[in-house]
């Protein structure tokens, strides 16, 4: 344990605390937040937004971005767009942070819980064709569960810590199931699948830029899709649906008040000039732990799935039981080495207890054993 918490010291060239991951702010932050200040257009119009959105766009390959305030609400936002109401259920997973479940929860719909893929820790595509064959079917363009006799909108995979997870056989899944697919992409900046980058597969892709993510604004999310229509219907429904005018207010139907503010866009844009230098340092960092734990018989180290490329958003590691887990917790939070585990399953929180879930197999077991150790850019 000794050898763990120094090399990990020494990564990082300090004895001080290391923190999981924080944010770095090295180039043009305070510059283009200072030409915000001076415009006084620090809210949810300015040149800093539509400069962000095209630039993502650009970054990522779709065709149209639509900032949010954050990644919760962004999501929120895509899954009312993608047509999800009161009464609709959504295919997920349950080893993912609290956002993916309430955004869905938001819609009055209910999620239900599918298993992961051990080795991507994303949703498993072979987890998805059992549920769909098992227990639905098609009428006139809408799939439906046979066991509750509820219509399944959407389904929601997580790119977990920054893997992708196989999401072309979903996608597949998807179309043939008719379900609207909304990547949850929110630790994805910088991945991609089969040389395409991850949130642009579906209907929609969501992102996020916490505190804690590769690039950041404080807050922040966006939406990312091919689809004009679409475009325009997140960036109406999240602007409170107020149609346009030039000093009217008039506003068509019940909307979200989730546009970015202009003061947080001038961050993220300053942030994406940083964006490849971050993701470049991560994969070192990466590289330096797989080489580091190869020679440990009792943790394993996740490294990118099969035809991946992962922007090693938190690297993590895999422990022999949970009594190991335990014991490095503690002592390497102890010894200044912030490490964590993973989320607790969705499925056993109390508010979403009595959603369906298949078993959970693979997240049970990742669940008592999966750690977090420090991933930040370094300086």
């Amino acid at each position: 344990m000794q050898t763990i918490t120094d090399f990990i010291h020494k990564l990082y060239n300090t004895d001080d605390f290391i923190a999981l991951h924080e944010p770095r702010f090295l180039g043009n932050e305070k510059k283009y937040l200072g030409e915000c200040i001076d415009s006084t257009f620090v809210s949810s119009v300015g040149k800093f937004v539509d400069r962000f959105e095209a630039e993502f766009a650009k970054y990522v390959g779709s065709k149209y971005a639509v900032a949010c305030v954050n990644g919760t609400a962004a999501l929120h936002a895509a899954l009312y767009v993608a047509g999800v109401r009161e009464g609709d259920e959504v295919l997920t997973q349950a080893l993912s942070f609290v956002a993916t479940s309430n955004a869905i929860s938001y819609c009055g719909a209910k999620p239900l819980f599918l298993d992961v893929d051990s080795k991507t820790l994303g949703l498993s595509a072979e987890a998805l064709k059992r549920f769909l064959e098992q227990h639905c079917e098609v009428f006139n363009g809408v799939c439906k569960n046979k066991l509750s006799n509820k219509t399944i909108k959407a389904c929601v995979p997580m790119h977990t810590f920054g893997h992708p997870c196989e999401i072309d056989t979903i996608v597949k899944l998807c179309k043939e199931w008719y379900i609207t697919l909304v990547e949850d992409s929110a630790e994805s900046l910088g991945s991609s699948y089969k040389n395409k980058h991850t949130g642009t597969f579906g209907a929609m892709g969501v992102f996020s830029f916490n505190g804690n993510k590769i690039i950041t604004s404080g807050g922040g999310g966006v939406i990312v899709t091919d689809d004009a229509a679409v475009a325009k219907e997140l960036k109406h429904i999240t602007t409170t649906a107020k149609v346009p005018h030039k000093w009217e207010y008039v506003h068509n139907e019940i909307g979200f008040n989730y546009r970015m503010p202009n003061i947080n866009a001038a961050l993220l844009v300053a942030q994406m000039e940083q964006l490849e230098r971050f993701l470049e340092d991560k994969r070192a960092l990466a590289a330096e732990y797989e080489t580091f734990f190869k020679d440990f018989d009792d943790i394993t180290f996740i490294k990118e799935p099969k035809d991946a490329k992962s922007n090693y958003w938190l690297n993590a590691i895999i422990l022999k039981d949970k009594s190991a887990r335990d014991t490095f917790l503690e002592y390497n939070n102890a010894h200044g080495v912030m490490s964590r585990p993973v989320w607790r399953l969705l499925s056993e929180l109390d508010m979403f207890q009595d959603c369906y879930n298949d078993g959970l197999k693979n997240s049970k077991y990742l669940q008592e054993r999966v750690v977090n150790i420090p991933s930040g850019v370094r300086l």
